[in-house]
């Protein structure tokens, strides 16, 4: 007599070869499909991983086209900027240090202005000094405008100050040594003498 349990007989014996069979096969396909699956998803998967590895390169490399060219930019603009101020002041220590040679000169025309068998030399002199002048103004060099003028910290220097009714407040009355400036750039303030107000 069967055992009313499937699979197994009173005798305790397993089933026919043809269940066993139906058993395996059914787990061979569990299986393969498994290794179907995995054989299907493994080219996605390295597909994507390819794609990410150049998705990475090309960012870096992107990163690092964008640093550069903002660096280049950098120094064209600094580059640029350095090449102006040295055409603009570039001359400056040279002005600088002819500033006193143009004052020996003043100083010179002043002493000789006495002296007056010496008509030669004075015409000289003049030639000299406006030869000279006329370099250091074609340099860029210009004289501060001062005597007369309303008193400018940025461009006069008041080493005297005279209480006065015949000028405005603040206008120069005298010029005690010239200011001189390159382009926008004072070089030396004028030494003024400035009117204030009687008390």
């Amino acid at each position: 007599m069967k055992n009313p349990f499937k699979g197994v007989n009173d005798t305790g014996e397993e089933n026919s070869n043809e269940n066993i069979e139906e058993i395996k096969t059914e787990e061979e396909n569990t299986e393969d499909n498994k290794a179907v699956e995995e054989a299907a998803e493994k080219p996605e998967d390295e597909s994507n991983s390819e794609i990410n590895k150049l998705q990475e390169k090309y960012d870096l490399l992107n990163n690092q086209y964008i640093r550069l060219a903002a660096d280049f930019e950098n120094y064209r603009k600094r580059h640029e900027q350095e090449r102006e101020s040295l055409l603009k002041y570039g001359a400056e220590n040279t002005l600088k240090k002819m500033i006193e040679v143009l004052d020996n000169f003043e100083r010179g025309l002043k002493a000789i202005e006495i002296v007056e068998d010496c008509d030669k030399v004075k015409e000289c002199y003049n030639l000299a000094y406006k030869n000279f002048t006329d370099v250091l103004s074609k340099a860029g060099l210009e004289t501060i405008k001062a005597e007369g003028e309303i008193f400018d910290p940025n461009y006069h220097e008041a080493v005297m100050q005279t209480p006065t009714s015949e000028k405005e407040e603040n206008t120069i009355i005298a010029e005690l040594q010239k200011g001189y400036k390159l382009g926008d750039k004072v070089l030396r303030p004028a030494l003024v003498n400035v009117a204030t107000a009687e008390e």
